[in-house]
This record gives structure tokens, sequence and C-alpha cells, in this order.
């Protein structure tokens, strides 16, 4: 395989058992996030021995094993999956909003990337979202709710470029299953019904038509009733027919750029323009190595893939493997780890098409270790970025939400799919066009553009991508020919942690996929140490108090799925028990 910097990989555990965001967060941005009212659902890892999809509703992962069991290919399937979960899961990622894809080509034993991320409109200037006096808003609600935080949606776009490079089915039968879903209705969820209860987005009540979809007669939609939704039938028709020209050449982007022009919430820049320019691209991943393995992420504009690689860096000097996944010890040498590696994201992770990011320098092991060697028995309060020459910026001041999704697929020529994509708060911007929400991802921006007259690399620019935290991973061996485990997840600027925690259970802590994902989380995006209410990991509190840490327990709601490759050639799938995912393959257990 060829990859950029070096290499990763893993075994797991062969039993099957049953389950048991950036340092400018915001408390009261705590407080109004989903985790603290979501429960946990007990699931066993799955084993399929062709092919397995793994997704955050059922019916999505069901119409991506649909595809595969006709034969089609891990990308055929992930076309499938997000259009249902435009349907399904609406708060969390669809067709108005991006993505990042890692596929896997088992023939080649090559590891393409695309980058399907939402674009700044051309006319977009650092002061977006400054106010006459040049001030951020205070509250971060004015940033997010209406047009002005909608960037151009990029995931059909990116989906479409995998499909031609590597789909075997027509285009048009992917959508068929989330056609006929969105004209004879879908079930809503439960956790659909519990984040509209909670107002988790207050844009969404004020905002036609979303508050008429979501809160038909002024009441939230009921879990268990049939929900139909005629213009999304009919948009997602126009695109299998037309491909992706429909959207963003055609009648829907025209609805889309009216509905963003027009928000009765902060109307936006979007134009017709922005839509028809929009191109994704296949970029190289970044990968390292860890241990005997190699992992492999999403590079810029994406942090994650860079920071997940940096926290296993730094973590690599430490005898991580002879640590008990819930002790003292692992929680703080992964918090520090964490710390270290967020204070070098804020600072220098942006869109590499338009900012130099020093992403070689930030992997070596040499500075990984000195990196290493800044942790002691005491918490580091704050971590201060790496210095790295001619690379001078301030300091992130990025508001960051905890939504979207991720999608783990494998199919039966082992080829796989690792895609992260979002439309980023729940519901995003609640702009709504043809039945579809719209992106606020333009608040991941920066919304200052620089800090004492230093610029910040994150900052708004006309077609520029914005940072993101979605982390798709996957983990090979030393050599990167051999793929070992598929992994990802929503959850804000906490995905990173998410995923390196996971990624810790399958290589140091000998766990399969399911019992790396149902591992009580602890997370630090170099602020506080947050511990996850209700498990094991919160009775640490006090230990690491003494010990320094700012300590905050709290719901940390993961939304973790992935599929690891075993050696006798099964599939072992897992979904992460806090939401209503599930993984899926030939043969249901």
């Amino acid at each position: 395989m060829k990859y950029h910097f070096l290499a990763v990989a893993l075994l797991t555990s062969l039993s099957i058992t049953a389950c048991s965001p950036p340092s400018t967060d915001s408390e009261k941005r705590d407080k109004r996030e989903p985790e603290a009212a979501t429960g946990v659902i007990e699931k066993q890892a799955v084993l399929a021995s062709d092919y397995m999809v793994a997704a955050a509703t059922p019916r999505a992962a069901a119409a991506g094993r649909a595809i595969l069991a006709e034969g089609g290919s891990a990308i055929d399937a992930a076309v499938a999956v997000q259009a249902m979960l435009t349907l399904t899961e609406p708060q969390s990622s669809g067709i108005g909003g991006g993505a990042f894809i890692l596929y896997w080509d088992a023939a080649e034993k090559h590891l393409y990337t695309v980058d399907a991320r939402e674009k700044a409109p051309a006319s977009a200037r650092g002061n977006l979202f400054l106010d006459a006096n040049g001030k951020a808003p205070e509250n971060f609600w004015d940033a997010v709710v209406g047009g002005r935080s909608v960037g151009a949606p990029g995931v059909l776009k990116g989906l479409e470029l995998a499909h031609q490079r590597w789909g075997n089915k027509p285009w048009s039968m992917l959508f068929s299953e989330s056609i006929v879903a969105a004209e004879q209705g879908f079930t809503v969820s439960e956790r659909l019904q519990m984040l509209l209860e909670m107002d988790l987005n207050p844009g969404l009540r004020k905002l036609s038509p979303a508050k008429e979809y979501f809160y038909p007669n002024g009441e939230a939609l009921q879990a268990g009733t049939l929900k139909k939704n005629p213009e999304l039938a009919w948009a997602l028709k126009l695109i299998a027919e037309q491909g992706t020209d429909a959207f963003y050449r055609g009648p829907i982007g025209e609805k889309v750029v009216n509905a963003v022009q027009n928000s009765a919430l902060a109307p936006g820049l979007l134009t017709l323009e922005d839509l028809a320019n929009y191109t994704a691209v296949v970029r190289d991943p970044v990968c390292n190595g860890y241990r005997t393995y190699t992992v492999c992420g999403m590079g810029p504009p994406s942090s994650g893939g860079l920071t997940v690689l940096q926290i296993l860096g730094i973590l690599e000097n430490f005898p991580v493997a002879q640590w008990q996944p819930d002790s003292k010890q692992a929680a703080h040498h992964f918090t520090q780890a964490s710390r270290l590696a967020f204070a070098d994201r804020n600072r220098y992770i942006a869109d590499s098409d338009f900012v130099e990011v020093p992403a070689t320098a930030m992997l070596k092991k040499t500075y990984l270790a000195s990196r290493a060697r800044q942790i002691g028995n005491r918490d580091l309060t704050h971590a201060e970025p790496g210095v790295f020459t001619n690379y001078v910026f301030a300091d992130d001041q990025s508001p960051e939400f905890p939504n979207t999704s991720h999608i783990s697929i494998v199919d039966a020529e082992g080829n796989a799919v690792s895609m992260t994509t979002s439309i980023e708060m729940g519901f995003g911007s609640s702009v709504m066009a043809s039945g579809f929400l719209l992106n606020n991802q333009l608040t991941d921006f920066s919304l200052r553009p620089e800090v004492d007259g230093e610029l910040i690399a994150n900052r708004v620019q006309g077609g520029k991508r914005p940072r993101s935290s979605m982390a798709p991973t996957m983990v090979f061996d030393r050599e990167g020919d051999d793929l070992l485990h598929v992994i990802g997840s929503p959850g804000g600027a906490r995905i990173i942690n998410y995923v390196a925690q996971t990624v810790l259970g399958v290589l140091d802590w000998d766990m399969n996929m399911q019992q790396a994902i149902d591992q009580a989380h602890v997370t630090n995006l170099n602020n506080y140490t947050a511990l996850e209410e209700g498990t094991e990991m919160a009775e640490l509190a006090e230990a690491l108090r003494k010990m320094g840490h700012t300590v905050r327990v709290t719901g940390l709601n993961s939304g973790l799925h992935g599929i690891s490759l075993l050696p006798n050639g099964q599939l072992l799938g897992g979904a992460d028990p806090r939401r209503e995912g599930i993984a899926l393959g030939e043969v249901e257990e």
C-alpha cells in the first residue's frame, strides 16, 4: 500500500460477548448536548463471512446490506446508506452536508481518501460571523442558525466521484429503497423524538419548513409514528435519474440556494455558482506506525486523522498494554496525550489548499517522543502547542458541535469504506430545502479571523473548506498490505478521543470490536477531563482531581461503528450501545 507517513494494525480477541468539543467548548453548550439524555442499548458483536455494514439506523444498515447482497461494492452500499440516513437520521447527516471517505481497494492494496467537505461561498470573508463592531457573536446560536452558516454541500459529489471509480452497480438503483421509504414513510425513532423534545437546536421551531416537518401541530414527532417525506423522495428520484447535476446545477440546487439566501434568520451567501463550482477531491491519507501496526486516517482539512495519530504516537512511548483500560494510569496518560495533540491541532490544522500544515513534522517519532516526555504524574492544565519553524498562527476560535454519523462497510471482495458524514450541529442550520436539512459547517471555521494581530489558520476564506474533527480510520498490518479494522464515530471534537480510545482497545487491550466500542469514555480537548457518567470511568473522578485534573462527569454519546477482518476470513462488527445503530452481514445473529 502507498501512504504518506508510514504505518500500524491489529488482532482482536475472537470471543463474541454481550455489551454491557474543542478547547472553546462552553459549559452552556455541554448542557445542551444530547449525551445526558441518551440510554445504553445492550449489543453483541456480529459475525459474518462475506460482507458487513455498520450504520446509525437499522433501516440504513439494511439498505446497505441489500446492495452488498446483490454483489454491490462497498461504495455502492455507502451511497444507499447515506441516502437512507438523510431520511431516517436527519439530525446528523444527509445530502445537505459533507463527508470524508476512506476507501480500501483490496485488489490494488491501496488506500484512497475522498474529501467531500463543504466549501465556503466564494464571497465569504474572515468577518463572516463578526458584528458591525468586529466582535464575534456572544451567543453561538446566532452563528449556527440560519443561512449564513451553510456551506456548499459535498457529500453527493464525493459519493459520485467514488462510485465512478469503484462502484459496480448502476447509480440509479442505489436510491431505490430510500425513495420508497420517503414516499411510504419511515418509523420515527425514540432518539429522534428525544432530540426534538430537548429542543437541541432552537432554530428548528423558528424556521419553516423545518418546524412544520419536525413539529407538526406544534408537537415533536413521536416515536413509532410513520413519517412521509415526499419532497425528499422527489429530490432522490432526480439525483438517481440525472446524477448529481440535478443537485449542483439543477432544480434541487435552486431550492437550496433560495432557502439559504431567503432564510428568515441570518440569510446566507451561497449562490448557484458556488454549487456549480463545487468539486470533491481524492487526497492522500495520513498514516503512521503504531507498535506493530499501521493506522491511517483523513488528512486536512480534517484534523481527525493527524490528531488521532498524534495521540497514538505519544502513547506509543508508554506501556499502555500493561494498564487496565479503566485505570487511573490509563486515563491520565490518555488525557495528557490528547491535551498535547489538541494543542497542535488548534494551532496548525486547517484546509491545506489554503494553509501549509506541518503534517510530516507533527508525526515524526522524535517529535512525538519529546511531547510524551512532557507527561508526568500531574495534569498539564493547558498544553502549549509545539513550535514548528515558519508556522506562526494564533489558536483557533471555533465552536464545534457533537453530532454527525459514521458508516463502516466491507464488501465480499474485501474492499472497505470508512465514511464519516455530517451536517454539523444536530439538525444543522435548521434551514430545510427539498425535504432535507442544510449544514451549518461554516461555524467549523474560527468565528474570528485573528487574535492579537496573528491570523488563525482556520479562518473563513472564500472557497475554503472548514477544519473538521471527523476521523474515519483504518488499521493495517505493519506493511500496510492487510486491512484489519474499519472504525469511526460521530461526536464533534470528541470524535478524536472516541476513535483513539477504540483503536487502543483493539490494539493494546486485546478487545474485540464490540468490546472496544463499549468502553467507558474519557476525553480531554486541552480543556478539562470528561468522564462518562454511569460508568466505571466516572469512579476515577476524585483520583484524577488529586492529580490536578479539572473533572466533569457527563454523558459522552459516541456513535462508533467498526468492523474487524479476522484471521479466519470472517468479519466481526460492532455498533455503539449509546445509539440506535447496528452492524449487519449476510448472516443475522
